[in-house]
């Protein structure tokens, strides 16, 4: 079901309706400043990959976490000097950081696409914002649209690709800037990893330096470290073996469905993505049984077959992208 809030006005209600919505594993569609973003709460695994399967086509990049404040975003994110100069220069706006996480960070691996950092912004937007500080947490929120469409700026443009596929969508009339937000990393020296609705001069100037360039490796066995970048992503520091039939001696398991192959019973470690073979299920899970599974040191990771339809697709990238050939 879909619920239209309201139209260019939130209400404390309302603000709160599309709350419990997010809180329940909802996903709710809300304008920021830049494009209308689908929101879902950042902690919860289960909801990013219905996001993810909502836009169509999903694949399991890092998503930006959207915050009220800089109190809200240090509970999740480390700040150096010049990630603290861009924040209190910018935010509320449209830029994003790219910050190391706090050791507790909330954000769920699956947001993160299993990396060390967050992608994290404050929107300007006072619907957004009621939203967030509503919610008291950090959401998630790519823009609200199906994969490979057009970026949306009204709440008709993101009925018209996702009616049926979400729960909520919070009426704010016309969005302002109408491109994605700039996104900087702050990892080391500050990069620009995608130009928008902040300009790269007003950034430099805060800085008093220039922002570095990214580099970018166009193979496939390589995955975004946030939105508009390709870089090396987490992998295992086991060896992964896909579509496996069997587990070889010293091999962990990773399982999909009710029915695990010959040699399970002896396998270093076994960690199933959904024992009733839910995609849904596999995709919240896949980062997580990951880390576990190579935290047990065991020399190769088994992974069983897992279908190419809907999520299984995205799932089957990401083991693809760990099982490459690394130096």
């Amino acid at each position: 079901m879909m619920l239209d809030l309201i139209t260019k006005r939130l209400t404390a209600a309302d603000a709160d309706k599309a709350a419990r919505a997010l809180r329940g594993g909802g996903l709710v569609a809300f304008p920021t400043e830049t494009v209308y973003g689908l929101g879902a709460d950042a902690s919860n695994a289960e909801a990013v990959a219905r996001l993810y399967a909502a836009k169509g086509r999903p694949s399991f990049n890092p998503l930006i976490a959207h915050v009220a404040d800089l109190d809200a975003a240090r509970t999740i994110a480390r700040f150096d000097a010049a990630a603290l100069r861009l924040a209190e220069a910018f935010w509320p706006g449209p830029l994003t950081l790219v910050l190391p996480k706090q050791a507790d960070c909330s954000v769920c691996d699956l947001a993160t696409a299993g990396l060390d950092s967050v992608a994290i912004r404050i929107p300007s937007h006072p619907v957004a914002q009621a939203l967030l500080r509503a919610f008291d947490g950090p959401v998630v929120a790519p823009s609200a649209n199906r994969s490979g469409h057009v970026s949306p700026t009204t709440a008709a443009h993101v009925a018209s690709d996702l009616d049926g596929r979400i729960d909520v969508i919070v009426d704010g009339g016309p969005v302002m800037v109408g491109v994605e937000s700039t996104i900087v990393s702050c990892l080391g020296a500050p990069v620009l990893l995608r130009p928008g609705g902040l300009p790269r001069e007003a950034i430099e100037r805060v800085l008093d330096q220039a922002l570095g360039t990214p580099t970018t490796n166009n193979s496939d066995d390589h995955a975004p470290v946030a939105p508009g970048m390709l870089a090396s992503h987490y992998a295992p520091r086991a060896l992964v073996r896909l579509n496996a039939t069997e587990v070889k001696p010293g091999e962990a398991l990773l399982a999909f469905g009710p029915e695990l192959p010959p040699g399970a019973e002896t396998a270093a470690a076994v960690h199933n993505l959904s024992p009733r073979g839910d995609l849904t299920e596999a995709a919240a899970h896949l980062f997580g049984a990951l880390r576990a599974l190579d935290d047990r040191g065991a020399r190769g990771i088994a992974v069983m077959p897992i279908p190419f339809h809907g999520l299984g697709e995205a799932i089957n990238d990401r083991l693809r992208r760990a099982a490459a050939p690394r130096p």
